[in-house]
């Protein structure tokens, strides 16, 4: 081979090798510039939930705790003052001290039901028993509403009372102590409310009385305690859920705001008895959809 075509072979070689040189670091920087940017899509990081840790529900289980020891407070001072009447022979005062008494357990229900053995001797139906309402081992705010309301007098109480306050007395001193779990809490909003749609909304609670709307009432106001304390968190996860929640309880309030009355025997509302089926149906049916959102808050926060 002449030395101009060895000349020409040796140009052709360097050519080629700068341009792989070139391709390869071209191939490096886009690798490069690709591996700076992030690997999720700006949807992504847009839609992605916003989980609540459990650590992050710290003050507002020190905040519901409060509130639960509030009421379970009132609850001791006015079943001392609900059974004394009783003990004294007082049948209408009795009557009329039982709505109020009984709204404070009402609220706090997630927690009094943690304590199984307390919550049937305090707050269960003659359902629960075998021999119904003749059963002795039936006790509590259910089987004295049946005496005050249905046999209208206070004549043998002063043994269920004295046991309802030594019950109620006991479930402070518990509560005092109770470390609540946030699936309690969280989970308890719309297990109550649950309750309501589906069981109370009968009457089968306070069949006696007819002191239900009272019962909803409480319930419904820790339910949106639970709620309240929660705000933040759930306004930050899924406000849409947010708004239907506030909206539902706006709408059963407004419903059971229209069965209230001037008389006190029933905390300010008007005997249950007297709902027809239709207006109990209302109220169902707004029940039912705020359970569902409420069962909703645990997924949504993440709280296991």
């Amino acid at each position: 081979m002449s030395n101009r075509n060895v000349r020409y072979c040796q140009l052709c070689v360097a050519a080629v090798i700068m341009t792989l040189t070139i391709d390869a670091c071209s191939s490096h920087q886009s690798t490069s510039n690709i591996s700076d940017q992030p690997t999720h899509s700006s949807a992504t990081a847009v839609d992605a939930p916003v989980k609540v840790t459990q650590s992050k529900l710290g003050t507002v289980i020190t905040d519901y705790k409060a509130y639960v020891v509030g009421e379970v407070n009132k609850l001791a001072d006015n079943t001392k003052v609900f059974t004394d009447a009783i003990k004294a022979g007082d049948l209408h005062k009795a009557q009329s001290l039982y709505a109020g008494t009984r709204e404070h357990y009402e609220r706090i229900e997630p927690v009094a039901e943690l304590f199984s053995d307390l919550d049937g001797a305090i707050d269960a139906r003659a359902d629960d028993f075998a021999q119904k309402e003749k059963d002795p081992k039936w006790t509590g705010f259910h089987r004295i509403e049946m005496t005050l309301f249905q046999d209208k007098t206070t004549q043998g109480l002063a043994p269920l009372a004295n046991k309802l306050m030594k019950d109620v007395s006991l479930l402070k001193a518990k509560v005092a102590t109770l470390k609540i779990e946030p699936k309690v809490m969280v989970g308890g909003t719309g297990e109550l409310v649950e309750e309501m749609s589906s069981k109370k909304i009968t009457g089968e609670e306070d069949r006696y009385s007819g002191s239900d709307l009272s019962d909803f009432q409480a319930n419904l106001d820790g339910s949106k305690k639970i709620v309240d304390l929660l705000q933040e968190q759930v306004h930050k996860t899924d406000p849409n859920l947010l708004t239907r929640i506030d909206e539902n309880f706006n709408k059963i309030d407004t419903g059971i705001a229209k069965y209230k009355t001037t008389d006190g025997m029933f905390n300010g509302y008007v005997n249950y008895k007297k709902l027809t089926q239709s207006d109990r149906k209302a109220l169902q049916s707004t029940l039912a959809s705020l359970a569902e959102d409420l069962s909703l808050l645990r997924g949504t926060l993440g709280v296991s």
